[in-house]
Formats: structure tokens, C-alpha cells, sequence
């Protein structure tokens, strides 16, 4: 009873501490995924907003990485995957250096970018923290596939990291790990989004109950659940009637946040010999207010126009989405974060940012279906990802000035 009722205050408390850097987390082996391939997934929560994505070759390996807008941003990954497979995502922990006053800290970034360059398996990853001077700066989990089966999560701190493996039946019957920030390992009374925890480790496991473990169910039941798992306050039952009338729901502890920034959902390779059919989904914005953009590493540097920055750090299509977000979010004194307009997400008329861009993003996913199947019978190559990749600008350029009046670039 002791535990219940510090999980119950620890999640109500969570509410007023640590909202900028906070993360949720899951993975899913590839030995219990329909195609055997592994599944590493990542809701981005930070301060910086603007998100996007860049292609990397400066280092032994290329690689695909999520960044910050920044002067900076190409000194950290925030998640992303290599050309021989290797993926890397994290989450701040907060409870793994419990009474450690070392000054050297948020390191995170930094490591996943050296992992991207150099690592092709989890060994290389372990090796990796193995050397890294000590105390590391970290305080984290890290999410880690490789395309020889490997998944696991590395509860790490200045100076250990626990590996918690996936494949292992004695920790996980179905092969998914779900991290939000805490580390199992670590002080209990330490870490951060418990309700978090609790609402995605549900629904994945009745997802694998249900066969529905397939990107778009991902996409749309974790980055954008709407479901409350303290308050069981499920946001899409009971949706507001009309748009323009606005109806303000309490918005703290959901796995989509006012800081959340992006999301990441890389499709590992099914073995070292079909790497190049890995890829990522990339949110970029807001997931309330965003589109998933697939992209490969095998395609080479150029990836879409939408998801890549400018020279201001600017992505068009993260743009946009914080553009929209503004109306979910229009109270800007007080706390006026904690509160979400949900009229302008989901109604009943229909009109919703949530409801109008579904159909946008469905047409991607059809057109990658089809794409995907093609290049695992060996009909279609990275020409045909980069014609894709064409497709895709020109049909978001098209269909957002159409329906929203935007202008992506």
C-alpha cells in the first residue's frame, strides 16, 4: 500500500517538476515483431522546439540523426540510426546518480552522436561506455538495436550502466521495454513519468495482444495518446461538438506534452543482410499537429525538403506544426501550458488539426507501403526512395497550402 501511494504522489507532484527534459521511450526485439524487424521509438520532450532532421558522414559510419535548431546542432543526436543498422534513442533518467556531485552533466547527445559514428553492434555501444572518461556526464536510458537481433535498454549513470535485454524472457514475455525517466535500477523516489510509463507500457502490450504492432498503430496510439493512465481521463471520449467554440481540457502527465518536440520510430533491419531497408518515421513539431516522414539512410544525403533546416535551423514542416500548436495552446500567462484547447485537435464536426492531417499522413504511409514492398522483392532501389522523397515535398507543398493556407517553403 506504502508504494501505491508514493506512485500516486510522485505522479501528481511530476506536474510542477521537471517539464523541459522529459522523454518517452519504448522498444520492441524483433523476435516478436511480424517481420522480425526490431522497433525503437522515441517522444522527444525538451525546451528546444524546433526539430529537424539531418544526414551525417563525419564519421566511420553515415547516419540519420534528429537535432536541435541551433547554432550547435550538429554536435548532438537526439536519436537516429547508421547504415549498417545500429539505432540509438534516449531518455533522461534522473535517478541514476543519486548523491553523485559531479559537475560534468547532459552529456547525452554527445555520446548518441559517437555511438552513430562508430558503433554497428550493442557490444560496440557497451565498449563504448566502457571507455568513455569517467564521470561520463550521463544520467539516462539508452534505447539500442543493432541488425543482429541485439535490443536493449542501458540504464546508465556517470560511472555504470545496467543493460536491461529485450530477447530475455525472464524480463519481458513479448520483447518490449518501455522507458520514460527513471531507471529501473536507479533510486525509485528519483525519477519522472511514471503515468507515462504506465500508459505506454499498456497499450503496447495490448497492441501485442492484438497483432496491431506495425508503424501507423505506433505512431498514432503512443505519440499521440490522449489517454491519462492516473486519472483514466481518455481525451478522445466526449470530444468537443464544434472548433470554433473553444473547450480547455488539463493537459500535464499525457505522453504528448506541451514540450514535446518530435518523435522518432526506427524500423530496424532484419538481419546484417537487408540493412538497407531500415528506416525511420520522423514527427517533427508536434504530434497533435505533425505528419510522420519516412526516410533511409541508403537513399544518401538529400532527404526531403520538409524535414530538413534552413539557414535559420528551420524545418518546414516543424514550422508548420508549431504554427498550428499555437491554437492548441492560446493561453500564454499563468499556466496556460497546462491547459490544451481540444476543439481545435478533435471534434465532432470533423475538423480538427488531429482529424485533417490523418488523411495527409495515411496517404504517405499507403504510398510507402507500396514503395516497401517493392524494394524487398528487389524491384525498386534508392533511386525510387529519392523519387519518393520528391513525391513527398510536392504533396505536402500542395495539400498544406490547400487546406491550411500554409506556405511550407
Amino acid at each position: 500500500m506504502k508504494k501505491i501511494a508514493l506512485f500516486s504522489l510522485i505522479c501528481l507532484l511530476v506536474v510542477s517538476l521537471n517539464q523541459s527534459f522529459a522523454c518517452t521511450t519504448f522498444l520492441i526485439s524483433g523476435k516478436y515483431t511480424a517481420d522480425g524487424r526490431s522497433l525503437l521509438f522515441k517522444n522527444r520532450d525538451t525546451k528546444n522546439m524546433q526539430n529537424s532532421l539531418a544526414f551525417f558522414n563525419d564519421g566511420f559510419y553515415k547516419y540519420i540523426g534528429l537535432v536541435s535548431g541551433a547554432e550547435d546542432w550538429a554536435e548532438k543526436i537526439w536519436g537516429g540510426y547508421n547504415e549498417v543498422g545500429f539505432a540509438i534513442i534516449n531518455s533522461a533518467a534522473y535517478n541514476n546518480n543519486t548523491g553523485d556531485t559531479s559537475n560534468i552533466k547532459d552529456q547525452e547527445g554527445v555520446i548518441m552522436k559517437l555511438a552513430l559514428q562508430t558503433c554497428e553492434t550493442l557490444e560496440d555501444f557497451e565498449k563504448l561506455l566502457d571507455n568513455i572518461s569517467k564521470p561520463s556526464g550521463l544520467d539516462a536510458n539508452f534505447g539500442v538495436i543493432d541488425a543482429y537481433g541485439g535490443a536493449a535498454f542501458y540504464e546508465t549513470g556517470n560511472y555504470r550502466f545496467i543493460k536491461v535485454d529485450a530477447n530475455d524472457p525472464k524480463i519481458t514475455p513479448n520483447g518490449i521495454l518501455v522507458r520514460t525517466n527513471y531507471s529501473f535500477s536507479g533510486e525509485f523516489e528519483g525519477g519522472y513519468g511514471y503515468c507515462r510509463y504506465n500508459t505506454a507500457i499498456s497499450t503496447l502490450n495490448n497492441a501485442a495482444i492484438d497483432n496491431s504492432i506495425y508503424p501507423p498503430f505506433l505512431i498514432n496510439n503512443i505519440s499521440r495518446n490522449l489517454y491519462h493512465s492516473l486519472t483514466k481521463t481518455d481525451l478522445m471520449t466526449n470530444i468537443p461538438a464544434k472548433r470554433d467554440i473553444p473547450e480547455f481540457r488539463f493537459f500535464i502527465d499525457y505522453i504528448p506534452r506541451f514540450k514535446t518536440s518530435s518523435a522518432i520510430l526506427i524500423v530496424g533491419a532484419k538481419d546484417k543482410d537487408h540493412v538497407k531497408e531500415a528506416m525511420m518515421w520522423t514527427v517533427l513539431g508536434f504530434p497533435l499537429t505533425s505528419v510522420a516522414i519516412p526516410t533511409w539512410v541508403s537513399a544518401g544525403e538529400k532527404l526531403p525538403k520538409v524535414v530538413t533546416m534552413n539557414e535559420d535551423y528551420i524545418s518546414p514542416l516543424c514550422n508548420a506544426a508549431l504554427t498550428f500548436k499555437k491554437e492548441c495552446f492560446p493561453i500564454t500567462n499563468d499556466n496556460g501550458s497546462d491547459y490544451i484547447n481540444l476543439s481545435v485537435v478533435v471534434n465532432q464536426q470533423n475538423n480538427g488539426y488531429l482529424q485533417l492531417l490523418q488523411p495527409i499522413e495515411n496517404e504517405i504511409f499507403k504510398k510507402y507501403n507500396s514503395l516497401m514492398s517493392q524494394i524487398e522483392k528487389g524491384k525498386k532501389s534508392e533511386k525510387d526512395i529519392k523519387s519518393f522523397y520528391t513525391w513527398i515535398d510536392q504533396y505536402l507543398l500542395k495539400t498544406y497550402k490547400e487546406q491550411f493556407n500554409i506556405v511550407l517553403y
